[in-house]
């Protein structure tokens, strides 16, 4: 029967983005040795001072790691970390891939596919809480493939998630719902944003408004967190990309179409975040969409 890992144990861990870097200090903080691969060596610097081994390619932290968590921003990185030439499928050592990105259910079933040729489990393990849930070690881990593999994952896993659920065997299950969880928050913010503009401009004040929303039926996430947080104080900085969430729709839409789901609303959302992408920089955070919005109506929603 396969162990499970114990403080001591050595992590692969690849991609220590805005994510990636305090999920690796979290189990740093758990006793786990790291071995790490990021092409910036400003992220790699804090982890390495810890005692994180640091290796250049992720074939190599393959080659000292069983188990190799991938972080990472876009399905095409993670195919390339994963499969291409230096990739964690040449590894000596690893038995298990974990992929933390947010990629579609599809790549998910093609690592499965290629990993288990040479013996390894693939594991889709994507997250939710940004990066706000990551600075405190209380991310939602939806883990979908082999149950043995997620419970040899699991101590990794709870270092840094609060909520770790194993969703079932069939690869690509926590791709799935991570889709369903993002397209539902780019859509409450644009239908919630939208009939808030109404109301802004029919003369309601926003920091009421707000406040009469959240605790009556129309409340969300994005309302608690994101409209009467992060807009109201006009800082935008709700912790993840506009580019990465325009990513995550387009991926929710083109699933949807090859399952023969209708996807009318979701349609309409990327667009919104379409315009938002051609109007700046594509790392603003997801939360300037709400300016598109601001500027069709002629009115904002500072509180």
């Amino acid at each position: 029967m396969t162990t499970s890992p114990a403080a001591g144990d050595t992590i692969g861990f690849i991609g220590l983005g805005a994510m990636g870097q305090k999920m690796a200090g979290h189990l740093l903080d758990h006793g786990f040795n790291l071995a790490l691969s990021d092409p910036n060596p400003e992220a790699l610097a804090p982890l390495r001072e810890r005692g994180a081994q640091v290796y250049a390619t992720p074939r190599e932290v393959a080659d000292h790691a069983a188990i190799v968590l991938v972080c990472v921003p876009t399905p095409a990185i993670v195919e390339q970390v994963v499969l291409g030439a230096d990739g964690v499928i040449h590894g000596q050592q690893v038995k298990i891939l974990v992929d933390h990105s947010t990629t579609g259910p599809s790549l998910a079933r093609q690592l499965h596919r290629e990993l288990e040729e040479r013996g390894i489990d693939a594991l889709d393990a994507p997250l939710a809480g940004g990066a706000a849930g990551a600075q405190a070690g209380t991310l939602s881990v939806m883990v979908g493939g082999e149950k043995r593999a997620f419970e040899r994952c699991l101590p990794a896993f709870r270092a840094f998630g609060k909520t770790v659920e194993h969703l079932g065997s069939e690869p690509g299950l926590g791709q799935t719902l991570k889709l369903v969880n993002n397209m539902i928050v780019a859509s409450t913010l644009v239908a919630s944003s939208e009939a808030m503009l109404f109301g802004v401009k029919a003369g309601l004040d926003p920091r009421q408004m707000i406040d009469m929303l959240n605790v009556s039926t129309a409340r969300s996430f994005t309302s608690e967190h994101i409209l009467a947080g992060t807009v109201m104080r006009r800082e935008f900085d709700f912790g993840f990309r506009l580019d990465l969430m325009r990513k995550d729709v387009r991926l929710f839409l083109a699933e949807a179409e090859n399952s023969g789901v209708p996807a009318f609303t979701s349609a309409v959302v990327k667009q919104f975040f379409d315009q938002a992408l051609s109007e700046g920089d594509p790392a603003r955070d997801m939360s300037h969409v709400v300016q598109v919005l601001e500027q069709l109506a002629g009115v904002n929603l500072q509180g």
